[in-house]
This record gives C-alpha cells, sequence and structure tokens, in this order.
C-alpha cells in the first residue's frame, strides 16, 4: 500500500503540488494524466523517493518513505524515468544484473537467486535472445522492454513507470503496454504510470488520476474520469466521450479547444 498525505512538493521557492492525498489502489494499473507541467511526474518521482517534498508524506505500508534506508526501499518498489540511458557497450543481460544492486552486500558476485531473478526477468520481457546485445543498438521497443526486465530482476511488487511510452512508434507503445497489462494480471504488480495518451490510459489502466497544476481534479475508473468536463477542465480541449467497439472503455476523441469553442459560441450569439 503507498500512499501520500498532505504531500507538497516545490521546486526552490515555488510550490507546485499543494497538499495532495492520493491513495494507489493495490494491484492494479494506475495511469496519472494531465498536461505539460501539470505536476504528473513531479508527484511520480516523488512517491518513488527520488525527489524530497516539502512537507507532508508518503507512506509505503504505513512507514514514511523518505525516513527509510535507499536499499530497504529499494526492494519494495522500482522505478524506471523517463528515457534512461544506459553506458555504451552494457549489454542486456547486465543491464539486468543491475536490477539485483538492493539484494547485493559490497561488491560481491550475484548470487544463485540473483541469477534465477535475471533469467526470469529476460523470459518475461521476451529479451533472453537479445541478453547478449549492446542495449543502444536495439530498437526503441526493445530498449524499453530491457529497461523493464532491469526493474522487474529488482523484485517488487510495486513499480512506477514515467512515460514509458515517450518517443516510440505506435507499434512499439502496443508492445510495451501490453507487457505492462501482462505484468499486472499474471504477476499482480502495482503498477503507476505517467500517461500522456488518454485513450492508451482508460484502455491499460483500472485506475485513473487527471492532474491539474498539482490538484487532484479526477480520480477513478476510465469510465468515471474520462467525462467531456474533466477532459475540458484539465487539459482545456472540447471533446467527444465514445466507447471502444472492441473493449467499451471510454474514447476520447477531441475536436476544439474550449476556449475557442466559447468564442465561437459568442460570436454565433452576437451574430
Amino acid at each position: 500500500m503507498i500512499l501520500t498525505e498532505q504531500l507538497n512538493i516545490a521546486y526552490a521557492d515555488q510550490l507546485i503540488v499543494e497538499k495532495l492525498n492520493l491513495r494507489i489502489p493495490e494491484g492494479k494499473v494506475t495511469a496519472l494524466v494531465g498536461a505539460n507541467g501539470s505536476g504528473k511526474s513531479t508527484i511520480l518521482r516523488t512517491m518513488a523517493r527520488i525527489m524530497k517534498p516539502q512537507s507532508g508524506g508518503v507512506y509505503l505500508d504505513g512507514k514514511s518513505i523518505h525516513q527509510q534506508q535507499t536499499k530497504e526501499v529499494a526492494r519494495q518498489l522500482a522505478i524506471l524515468p523517463q528515457n534512461p540511458l544506459a553506458p555504451d557497450g552494457l549489454t542486456v543481460v547486465e543491464l539486468v544484473s543491475y536490477g539485483r544492486f538492493p539484494y547485493q552486500q559490497g561488491f560481491g558476485s550475484l548470487s544463485a537467486e540473483d541469477k534465477r531473478m535475471i533469467d526470469w526477468a529476460l523470459e518475461v520481457t521476451g529479451m533472453v535472445v537479445m541478453k547478449d546485445r549492446p542495449v543502444d543498438q536495439l530498437s526503441g521497443g526493445q530498449r524499453q522492454r530491457a529497461w523493464i526486465a532491469m526493474v522487474l530482476a529488482q523484485g517488487t511488487e510495486i513499480m512506477f513507470l514515467d512515460e514509458p511510452t515517450t518517443f516510440l512508434d505506435m507499434a512499439h507503445q502496443l508492445e510495451v503496454l501490453k507487457l505492462l497489462q501482462k505484468l499486472n494480471e499474471e504477476e499482480g504488480r502495482t503498477i503507476i504510470m505517467v500517461v500522456h495518451d488518454l485513450n492508451h490510459a482508460a484502455r491499460f489502466a483500472q485506475h485513473m488520476v487527471a492532474i491539474k497544476q498539482g490538484l487532484i481534479i479526477c480520480e477513478g475508473t476510465p469510465i468515471q474520469v474520462m467525462s467531456c468536463n474533466v477532459i475540458r477542465e484539465v487539459f482545456g480541449i472540447e471533446s467527444d466521450i465514445i466507447a471502444d467497439p472492441r473493449t467499451g472503455v471510454p474514447l476520447c476523441m477531441p475536436y476544439e479547444l474550449a476556449n475557442r469553442a466559447i468564442a465561437v459560441n459568442k460570436m454565433s450569439c452576437v451574430g
């Protein structure tokens, strides 16, 4: 269980997130959505202990996450940041082995359990045949799968991902998102991710949190969050919400900027 209480996050003297109270559903995929600069990535990084809050707290199983030892936290949650970079020439299996760092003592070699977890992570992500290839020679989708394998090798129940599909083409986006869905459904992982594409969020997450200027505007199931009013408030666009003919989840069909639509309506009234 991970939650925040009265969480304030600031850059220098500028308050970005104020009094945030957020509870992440256990065993589900949660998508944080919002416009650029809304604070969603800042919230994710603070919940994952990369950033320190100005005040308030993040609690993991009832304990303050910022007061725990780094290795202790790393055994409970893992994070994949935006656009991670691997050293030139680093192979996939070497990258994945980094996920076992929280369990190693000093500069000790990999244990039998470490090797088992690395092999399992490579198998689950479909990267066994590529384990000896340099990460920098992989395609975008393969590279993301390699990083996800490293996160899996960490053996945590909670995974944070900051825009895992950024800069990927449609096929690779779908590849990564379906892998995360599989990890949630088959491994019971709690996954929290920042997602730019609303329709991806609605399809692959069971819980959505819509954020504007560091505040939660709406949270709940995709059906609860994906409404014309919420989309207008959070993104400033007018949209139609329809049901996906295959899955039944809501789809957002934007057609106009909200302020432009208001201006056009006013002109029509004057005419």
